[in-house]
């Protein structure tokens, strides 16, 4: 029998997060019911949940938290028949002067979330999220899931610990989880941190030269509800179960053809500087990414659906909508 989502009651961690506020309106609108564990905070924020549709919101039950409550973590995950972790501290420049805490969110949360599935009687399947970050620079194209992992920066070792906790899960217990490997996810309610939001808000916000780091990275950019669409797949995927299974495009960008593109589609043509506040410590680069979605493609049939250029235009008029969260010198860190 297929699976389906419909009435069934489905948790997502880092729900207030880009990737994770879109997945909870997919999840939504496939009939599941949703409780979205949000980061605790004094001022009552949702995050990007407050960007979604009220209407479309209406019933998902929102739980305040920390991923590295395990306590918590267990109280979310009771009586849900499919986990999304998504929970994470991103943002790679960060993780240089701040290691600890990528240990602590993404490594122990994943524990945390583990060992709550593996207690749980309900449990269909979990879909732990990785990143592609994992794999470092490529050392053969287009990269499949058996390519080595390299801790090219702490937060891609913080990824790689948590993701081999998530194997060591299935082969010691038998955990229903699948390793959802998204590559270069991108979109409305992405922050600055991310290179297209950068190029994009700094010239919507009228800047005379775009700075930007290193532009001849190349990337395989997967707008986000198809990075959602992609998980949602893969957690209604038996045959998935214990895998490790990449999520993208099969396509690859670079950062200069991208600024170029964003460039058209804001009709702000400007000269590109090097920022070097914005270059990576030196063999910290990942120069190449870029996906064989073989895997998934044999194991659900999904496919993107959005092309690049539409992606991209869809989310420069999200960015010109809430330029008032965005600095035209991105962020420092």
């Amino acid at each position: 029998m297929t699976e389906n989502l419909q009435g069934k009651k489905v948790l997502v961690t880092g729900a207030d997060g880009f990737i994770g506020s879109h997945l909870v309106e997919l999840l939504v609108a496939r009939g599941a019911n949703v409780r979205a564990l949000v980061y605790y905070n004094s001022w009552n924020s949702r995050g990007w949940l407050a960007d979604a549709d009220p209407a479309a919101l209406r019933d998902v039950e929102l739980l305040p938290g920390d991923i590295r409550d395990a306590e918590r973590i267990r109280k979310a995950v009771a009586g849900c028949s499919y986990v999304f972790h998504l929970s994470s501290l991103i943002g790679i420049p960060y993780s240089y002067v701040a290691p600890r805490s990528y240990v602590d969110t993404n490594v122990t949360g994943a524990l945390n979330v583990l060992e709550a599935c593996r207690a749980s009687d309900n449990l269909v399947r979990l879909v732990h999220t990785s990143t592609s970050e994992v794999y470092g620079t490529a050392q053969t194209v287009p990269i499949s899931e058996s390519h080595p992992l390299v801790g090219q920066s702490p937060y891609s070792a913080s990824k790689i610990g948590a993701d081999k906790m998530a194997e060591s899960y299935h082969l010691s217990f038998g955990l229903p989880v699948v390793t959802a490997r998204p590559f270069n996810t991108f979109g409305p309610r992405q922050t600055a941190r991310a290179v297209i939001p950068t190029i994009a808000s700094q010239l919507l916000s009228g800047v005379e030269a775009l700075k930007l780091g290193a532009m001849t990275p190349t990337r395989d950019f997967n707008f986000v509800r198809d990075t959602a669409s992609g998980m949602i797949a893969l957690a209604l995927c038996a045959a998935a179960e214990g895998e490790v299974v990449n999520i993208g495009t099969g396509e690859e960008w670079s950062i200069e053809t991208t600024a170029r593109m964003l460039m058209e589609i804001t009709g702000r043509e400007v000269p590109v500087l090097c920022d070097e506040q914005r270059i990576r410590p030196a063999n910290s680069e990942v120069n190449r990414l870029l996906a064989d979605n073989g895997k998934i493609k044999a194991l659900t049939g999904w496919a993107p659906q959005t092309l690049f250029r539409e992606g991209l235009a869809e989310t420069a008029k999200w960015i010109e909508r809430n330029l008032r969260f965005f600095h035209p010198e991105g962020y420092s860190l």
